[in-house]
């Protein structure tokens, strides 16, 4: 499916095991079309898993998969650096991902 030249999105800032995480959602014609995911300072394995959710995400988007069913198959997810956050616990990257995106699409 092809990109158009602009798009608008809204940057999410949050915090996982890892470190900061910031999830970039960007939309067109007010639906969720791609993503982009960077870890803060991380390098090596995170970074680039985290640059691979984003892709695969975006690609999912991009062929009409319900937005609903990418966050399932996400949230939930666990790794050996979980985190407390508050009442909260973000159990990977993916999961953080999985909120980050289930927060989006609860302010529409």
């Amino acid at each position: 499916m092809n990109r158009k030249q602009k798009l608008s999105g809204t940057t999410y800032q949050t915090r996982t095991g890892c470190g900061t995480l910031y999830v970039t959602i960007n939309e067109d014609n007010g639906k969720p079309f791609e993503v982009f995911a960077t870890m803060g300072k991380a390098g090596g394995c995170a970074s680039s898993q985290i640059e691979t959710i984003g892709r695969l995400v975006s690609l999912a988007l991009r062929y009409n998969v319900d937005i609903k069913k990418v966050i399932k198959q996400m949230a939930g997810i666990s790794c050996h650096n979980a985190l407390m956050i508050g009442e909260n616990k973000i159990l990977s990257c993916a999961d953080a991902v999985a909120n980050v995106l289930q927060e989006h699409i609860a302010k529409k």
